[in-house]
């Protein structure tokens, strides 16, 4: 019913900036907080950056002040600025959005397929 599609994701060299954006599609009435999370190899999934659908915003302590969500709501996209990058910013990098997919429903809890982000030295 709803699909949330990453791109952008990479390999780049450490300093490098990548951007990557995460459009939902299907069945949308209305779309509250989008997020990104990360899992690197051997780690739990983890909240990157969070945006919800006023604009408010909030990071990991580890990529606040180097990373930059934003969202398009007339798109349904929410993106991600990576700049300053690190070889510990390498993982998978997750979209998650809560979506309503009608007035009289509640919000669902949707993930993306993940995209691969690796960082050399």
């Amino acid at each position: 019913q709803v699909q949330l599609m990453e791109s952008g994701g990479g390999l780049v060299q450490a300093g490098g900036s990548l951007r990557l954006s995460c459009a939902a599609s299907g069945r949308i009435f209305s779309i509250n907080a989008m997020a990104w999370y990360r899992q690197a190899p051997g780690k739990q999934r983890s909240l990157v950056a969070r945006i919800t659908s006023g604009g408010s915003t909030n990071y990991a302590d580890s990529v606040a002040g180097r990373f930059t969500v934003s969202r398009d709501n007339a798109k349904n996209t929410v993106y991600l600025q990576m700049n300053s990058l690190k070889p510990e910013d390498t993982a998978v990098y997750y979209c998650n959005a809560d979506v309503r997919s009608s007035a009289h429903v509640p919000y669902y809890n949707y993930w993306g397929q993940g995209t691969q982000v690796t960082v050399s030295s």
